[in-house]
């Protein structure tokens, strides 16, 4: 659910200020009586005509050891997400990997995928694939080439 707009919320106090009453404005306006009164309670308690953020915005519990996460990353490359949820525990943080992962997501520190870090193949398929009947060209088979 969004905020009502700030024009709506301008209007609903001005009208107040006139002395109107709040059930009458919210008559008018098609808002909620309560809604005035937490308008007007927080124009007269607080002095504020702003609504109130919406969402829970958190700070991260590893946000004050960004600089030290960073220098173990460029001191040791190749360490795992599970070294470094260990490591965060030897500093007294708690902390499951895949929160990990996303704070170090946002801090735009990603592993870069190398060679030696792929996956690997099958052997099976290494040397292509092979023809689905054995001999089918020495039978008289059709051979079909495929582009």
């Amino acid at each position: 659910m969004r905020a009502y707009s700030q024009d709506l919320r301008d209007r609903v106090l001005g009208a107040l200020e006139r002395g109107e009453m709040p059930t009458e404005i919210a008559r008018r306006f098609e808002v909620s009586r309560m809604w005035v009164y937490q308008v007007r309670r927080r124009w007269e308690q607080e002095g504020s005509r702003e609504s109130l953020r919406q969402g829970g915005y958190r700070v991260s519990r590893i946000a004050h050891l960004e600089e030290t996460i960073r220098g173990w990353i460029a001191a040791k490359g190749d360490l795992t997400l599970a070294e470094l949820v260990e490591r965060l525990a030897g500093l007294g943080v708690t902390l499951k990997i895949p929160a990990l992962w996303h704070q170090l997501n946002k801090w735009g520190l990603r592993y870069k995928k190398t060679a030696a870090r792929q996956r690997a193949g099958t052997r099976r398929r290494a040397a292509g694939a092979g023809t689905l009947e054995p001999g089918a060209s020495e039978s008289g088979g059709e051979v079909v080439e495929i582009h």
